[in-house]
């Protein structure tokens, strides 16, 4: 959305002085701090002044940009004069001329967020210049900009001398400002100089109690494995000799001899599973377990959980339900942990549901390439205050029904370990006297021995890979998925990047072809960025699709964008759009590469 707020002529040197105090004023009622005023009035009167001198005559056009923040300060510069020669030699800082032709076009594309410029022989030059409101300023909507350009000041009679004393208390306040910086400078010198020498001493202190707690770690690690290997083999001592008992191999028992046998291995039992969920807590700890991953069918998952835990139900009053998911959903992952985080979660509800029923249900998200596995039951339920409790190592939550199960503290953080193993997480919602809801959320594809993010690079940095690479930026792991499906079996192969940081560092290692932008990144926009790229005479020829939920393609397209889509983007625009824009950019790729490109096509399906 444009909306205009004052066309000024340029026709003279008084023009010229005039264009000046306009930009300054309409700066400053935009809520611009003194400094960006100068630096705005600057630019606008350096180009205005060469279209005074080499033109004669021109337009001076002030406008906003955008309907929501940051919005955009726009200043358009038009003539119809020669034109400028030699352009690409002057924004490459290469032309010298004796009347100092192109200096003012270098510092106002310094001087402000972004400049774009046209110009042909005989027909005149159009330049746009753009600043980004900044963060306090207010939104202007279409009222307040008519409000503001009622209230311009008219030009003084005299402006030439209200100009220069207008400059020379802008040139006093800078070097006030600049004395002050200075002694605030010199002070901060004398501080750090002060604390330099504590802080030194301080790191010196720190890497040393890192290294102690390094080294507590691994051991307590170390000891916990270790331990509990040998803590393995007498308790399988103890229950083997405790069932020969049982079994009376060696004689008959009486009923207090059988009794106390029985407490015994029932002792050693629990003691066991002590010592298995305190070693794989260890082997997690130290990065010791392997993820081996395979593809299985969840509905047989189901059936073997079914059959395994059907017999721990001992109360005709509580019911044991395995919602049938379906047949065809399957899963890429390591079965057997999965399986044990559920048979932890159902464990628990048998043990703290005294009626009622726990039901169990596995629901697809599509739309984030996840599953869902839940377990909920009518138990006791978990106050808001220990809902957190319940996932720290050795912490039980106290109830009616402590005394009589058996339990660690370390079913539920094992569960949570391994989730994260997994690439997954877990998650409970539950109120006291209703019921818990337990559940594991895991990608439906498990990429073993590397993250996620890792597993994109890979995947989008192929060497072998001659496909035309495409910059895409978006922070949202779905919707990354999804445009890898897009471009699958396509000229296209994508390069992945979660923020503008990381864009500007795979656009060092690699230039791309084309970028996709979303706008909104984990808290930061990327508006600057967009105007930064199509502001740099290097990379402007790139084309960039803007793919977002902000809706504001007027100030997307002003700030260069060369597409601009609303999510969801379909595979068909995305495409099309690709393929025009790199062909207008005129950097298309080689004969050969696209013969490579259609051979290996050819031979993959759905291409």
């Amino acid at each position: 959305m444009t909306q205009r707020i004052l066309t000024a002529v340029i026709s003279n040197e008084l023009d010229v002085v005039g264009a000046r105090q306009r930009a300054r004023q309409i700066a400053a009622l935009c809520g611009f701090g003194i400094q960006d005023q100068v630096r705005i009035a600057t630019a606008v009167s350096e180009l205005a002044r060469n279209v005074y001198n080499y033109a004669g005559t021109g337009k001076i056009h002030f406008a906003i940009e955008g309907s929501t923040a940051p919005q955009v300060f726009s200043v358009r510069i038009e003539d119809r004069g020669p034109g400028i020669e030699h352009l690409e030699r002057i924004l490459a800082g290469q032309y010298e001329s004796q009347t100092g032709m192109g200096l003012g076009i270098l510092g106002a594309r310094r001087l402000m967020d972004r400049f774009h410029i046209e110009s042909r022989p005989g027909k005149g030059t159009d330049i746009t210049l753009q600043k980004f409101f900044p963060r306090e300023a207010p939104l202007l909507t279409g009222p307040k900009i008519g409000a503001l350009s009622g209230s311009l000041q008219a030009l003084p009679s005299d402006i030439t001398l209200s100009e220069v004393q207008q400059q020379n208390h802008e040139l006093l306040a800078t070097l006030a400002e600049l004395k002050t910086r200075q002694d605030e400078l010199l002070q901060l010198t004398r501080e750090l100089e002060d604390t330099n020498r504590g802080v030194v001493a301080l790191y010196a202190e720190l890497d040393e109690k890192a290294d102690h707690l390094r080294r507590a770690d691994q051991m307590k690690s170390r000891f916990l494995s270790n331990m509990s290997h040998e803590f393995r083999t007498p308790l399988s001592s103890i229950r083997a000799l405790a069932k020969l008992l049982i079994d009376r191999v060696d004689g008959e028992l009486s009923i207090e001899q059988e009794k106390q046998v029985m407490f015994i291995l029932q002792s050693a039992v629990g003691l066991n599973d002590l010592v298995n969920d305190l070693l794989d807590l260890a082997k997690i700890e130290a990065g010791k377990v392997d993820v081996h991953a395979n593809t299985f069918n969840v509905a047989e998952l189901f059936s073997a959980l079914r059959g395994m835990l059907r017999p721990l139900l001992v109360s005709e009053s509580l019911s044991l339900t395995f919602i049938d998911p379906d047949p065809a959903l399957e899963m890429h992952t390591d079965e057997g942990k999965l399986s044990q985080i559920l048979r932890n979660f159902i464990s628990n509800a048998l043990k703290f549901t005294e009626a009622g029923a726990i039901v169990v249900s596995a629901t697809p998200l599509p739309g984030e390439g996840k599953i869902r596995f839940s377990v909920s039951d009518t138990g006791l339920g978990i106050s808001a205050e220990d809902q957190q409790l319940i996932f720290e190592e050795f912490s039980q939550v106290e109830n009616h029904l402590q005394r009589s199960v058996k339990g660690t503290g370390l079913g539920l953080p094992l569960c949570r370990n391994l989730a994260t193993l997994l690439d997954g997480s877990v998650a409970v919602d539950s109120t006291p006297g209703v019921g818990s809801l337990f559940t594991v959320t895991l990608p439906v594809r498990h990429h073993a021995g590397a993250d996620s993010a890792a597993v994109e690079e890979a995947a989008s940095d192929d060497g072998d890979d001659q496909r035309i690479p495409v910059l895409v930026v978006e922070d949202n792991a779905p919707i990354r998925l999804l445009y890898e499906k897009f471009l699958a079996g396509t000229e296209f192969r994508a390069v992945f990047a979660r923020s503008v940081r990381e864009a500007v560092e795979a656009w060092r290692l690699q230039p791309p072809a084309a970028v996709m932008l979303d706008i909104v990144l984990h808290g930061e926009n990327s508006w600057h960025w967009l105007a930064e790229l199509k502001n740099d005479p290097l990379r402007r020829h790139v084309p960039v699709i803007v793919a977002t939920e902000v809706e504001d393609e007027r100030k997307g397209l002003a700030l260069g964008a060369d597409s601009y889509y609303i999510k969801p983007l379909l595979r068909a625009q995305l495409l099309s759009s690709l393929r025009a824009l790199i062909r207008q950019s005129g950097s298309p790729p080689s004969q050969e590469t696209m013969q490579g490109l259609s051979r290996r096509m050819a031979t993959q399906p759905g291409s």
